[in-house]
């Protein structure tokens, strides 16, 4: 059940490039954790008003959830990575993005009419 979701007050680039950001983001998501991708789900939102360091300038909030507990390793590898990531796809500076890492319990988790 791995997730994450991408925020970003940058404007979308088009289809084509959104679908290769998520679909990269999803196998990304999924080796990082050990999961498999079959579980594994992404979300983009552009164009999203935000401030960051007082300004408008481009800036991005990502969610990354996971059942189980990411360790600091995994974290730290996977900020420098989404980090690229996304300054790449949409222009965003890395030292304007910001990621939430958030465990997650099986029971506070549904799929499929039933929990984790």
């Amino acid at each position: 059940m791995p997730f994450i979701k991408v925020q970003s007050s940058a404007a979308s680039p088009d289809r084509s490039q959104v679908e290769s950001l998520l679909k990269s983001l999803s196998g990304k998501l999924a080796s990082h954790l050990g999961k498999p991708e079959s579980y594994v789900m992404t979300a983009f939102e552009p164009d999203v008003p935000m401030t960051f360091a007082g300004t408008t300038d481009p800036t991005c909030f990502m969610e990354v959830k996971s059942i189980g507990t990411m360790s600091a390793s995994q974290t730290k590898a996977m900020s420098q990575d989404f980090c690229q990531q996304v300054n790449a796809a949409l222009g965003v500076p890395v030292e304007r993005i910001y990621i939430e890492f958030a465990n997650a319990e099986r029971s506070m988790w549904g799929w499929n009419g039933a929990t984790f």
